[in-house]
């Protein structure tokens, strides 16, 4: 199974009898599977199956989808009514009695309401019934057309995120082989701070500053945050080598590799420590917003 990304698009279009129609559908990122239909009047039974086919084909994103219909129907049937018309002669009859005025036109005795009747034709519940198949068949080619687009997409990132994976190794690496985590080089640099201090203070305990300096070099030692750090880069490999909808567990590791590298540039205790660090967490940013990218 395949990263999926949530960015894709997809047109699908075709006839029904006398209709033509038009299927879109555009999906970006987002939290959730969120659907938001725009559909003509009278397609509103379409939803319920599109809702249906649209959640089993994607997990995460916004997607909008959009439904155009055009009917191509029979012309109306035209017929006037002689019982309006009838009692609209007999009272211009009796108005011409008693005012003088110009005969009726016809064109006139048309514009008068109800004069002129038309009969839409009705719709035949067969043909309804072979539009709704056709224009969820019609979906289902969009949906698939989105779903490969949205693939595609998906295993660049993967390639993109990888490679941004294969960079926090690296540097983790850096670090852990820096001079300045040796021990002989963490004495040197605490003996060269405790004499500085004794000279400047002789009355300090030398064992205290011991103590003080063992605890000191304890804190600053960044094995676990190192270790964590490798334990999230093999996760991540793991995550985007399974494909699949793994836009959240990446997500959380984006988070947890941002916290390491805090703390580890908290802990540095020399500049080139600090500027691994703050390389890593150059690598890290563009790792966490591909992630935003993922299904």
């Amino acid at each position: 199974m395949s990263v999926t990304s949530m960015t894709g698009f997809a047109r699908a279009d075709g006839n029904s009898g006398a209709s033509q129609w038009a299927w879109e559908i555009k999906t970006v990122n987002g939290k959730n599977l969120d659907l938001r239909f725009r559909l003509p009047p009278g397609f509103d039974a379409v939803e319920a199956s599109a809702r249906t086919f649209l959640a089993g084909a994607f997990a995460r994103g916004s997607c909008q989808i959009g439904l155009q219909v055009k009917r191509a129907s029979a012309a109306p049937a035209v017929r006037v009514n002689q019982q309006v018309l009838q009692a609209v002669l007999a009272a211009m009859a009796e108005a011409s009695r008693q005012i003088d005025a110009a005969a009726p036109r016809l064109d006139g005795l048309f514009a008068i309401k109800g004069v002129l009747e038309t009969d839409e034709p009705d719709e035949d519940e067969a043909q309804k019934a072979e539009l709704v198949t056709d224009l969820l068949d019609g979906l289902k080619r969009a949906i698939a057309a989105c779903l490969a687009m949205r693939r595609s997409e998906g295993e660049a990132l993967a390639r993109v995120l990888l490679a941004r994976v294969g960079e926090i190794e690296a540097l983790t690496q850096e670090a852990e082989a820096n001079p300045a985590r040796q021990p002989a080089a963490i004495r040197d640099r605490l003996a060269m701070q405790i004499r500085a201090l004794t000279e400047a203070a002789p009355a300090l305990d030398p064992d205290r500053l011991h103590q003080e300096a063992v605890l000191i070099a304890a804190k600053a030692d960044i094995r676990e945050e190192l270790d964590r750090l490798n334990a999230h880069v093999a996760a991540a490999r793991n995550l985007l080598t399974a494909g699949g909808p793994v836009g959240r567990k990446l997500d959380f590791l984006a988070q947890e590799f941002n916290r390491e590298v805090n703390t580890l540039c908290s802990k540095a205790n020399d500049v080139s420590l600090t500027a691994i660090g703050l390389s890593l967490k150059a690598v890290v940013e563009q790792f966490r917003e591909q992630v935003q990218n993922i299904e």
